[in-house]
């Protein structure tokens, strides 16, 4: 972590069929919204919350922040894996804390360009 924003580690393994999932639900958010960022978590039933960012006056949230608060509302648990698409190169601190909060240390959290293509998965 630098600078407060965490950055993805270098090499990122291919994600498997249930990542893979999160990751166009997290695209499909982005595009059909036409947000900076879609983002999607698996909770430990397997059930995935979807959202992009919130951006109203009174209300600014990231879209994995939104998703967070989407899984913590619909009583999750905990979390399996996070995943956030973005043309950012790094995910701020406030997300992957958000991610931790939820998931406990150690969730994978994946980091993908708009064009779907992982960046990089960070250890929240």
């Amino acid at each position: 972590m630098t600078d407060g924003v965490a950055s993805p580690a270098a090499g990122p393994d291919e994600p498997g069929p249930e990542d893979r999932k999160i990751l166009t639900l997290a695209r499909s958010a982005r595009a059909r919204n036409g947000a900076p960022e879609g983002a999607a978590v698996r909770d430990e039933m397997g059930r995935t919350y979807v959202a992009s960012t919130v951006a109203l006056d009174s209300l600014r949230l990231s879209a994995l922040r939104t998703a967070v608060a989407m899984a913590v509302a619909s009583g999750a648990g905990s979390l399996e894996a996070a995943a956030v698409v973005s043309g950012a190169e790094t995910v701020p601190e406030a997300d992957v804390a958000a991610v931790r909060d939820l998931g406990g240390a150690g969730t994978p959290l994946l980091l993908a360009g708009p064009d779907g293509t992982l960046r990089g998965t960070i250890t929240a």
